[in-house]
């Protein structure tokens, strides 16, 4: 499992605590990253600050014409090229529930290019993102070309850059230290939820 224990729930600082009490309610369970990240609770605050800036930047005012389904996407793929097993099987959760598709997420993390279940809006996407997250030197202005060509507007590019380069840092946590997928993640998104009774 994990190189790092996962603190105990109530050990942690009350913001973090409530915060991670909210997620289970909502998901009906924690995720790892959120007890594991919690461990350097000025780190933790700091990295979902950026992630909700950038994954739900309606928290923060800003607007962004990316769907929830596409960041998610660009998460998905962008993480099985950096082969980090948490952020495939937990983003793309999240990507097939968006996107009310059950194949997607595999077929992107496995190879977006043959992907049946994306728009060219978000092949045009993910080859940016995918650029972005291997080869981000040999950026020129030819992408920004072909991604206004889809309808992306300058901001929407940034969104796409930065939600690739903060999962980079993501995978590398993740990954590093061992932190494994909740069970509950493997399932979303392909089979009805449960009702609470």
């Amino acid at each position: 499992m994990s190189r790092y224990p996962l603190p105990d729930l109530n050990t942690l600082p009350d913001d973090i605590k409530a915060k991670a009490l909210e997620v289970q309610e909502k998901a009906g369970f924690i995720p790892n990253v959120f007890l594991g990240l919690a461990r350097r609770p000025a780190e933790w605050r700091a990295f979902f600050a950026y992630h909700d800036a950038l994954m739900e930047p309606e928290s923060t005012g800003r607007t962004s014409r990316l769907t929830k389904g596409d960041r998610e996407m660009i998460v998905t793929a962008t993480s099985a090229a950096n082969r980090c097993l948490y952020c495939v099987v937990a983003h793309g959760a999240l990507l097939r529930i968006h996107e009310k598709k059950p194949h997607v997420a595999d077929q992107v993390a496995v190879n977006w290019r043959k992907a049946t279940d994306i728009t060219p809006r978000q092949r045009a996407m993910l080859e940016f993102a995918m650029k972005v997250c291997l080869r981000s030197h040999e950026i020129d202005d030819a992408d920004w070309g072909a991604l206004h060509a889809h309808g992306f507007d300058d901001e929407d590019i940034w969104d796409i850059a930065a939600i690739t380069a903060f999962f980079g840092l993501s995978n590398r946590l993740a990954s590093f230290s061992g932190m494994m997928p909740n069970p509950e993640f493997y399932l979303m998104g392909r089979v009805p939820r449960e009702k609470k009774a």
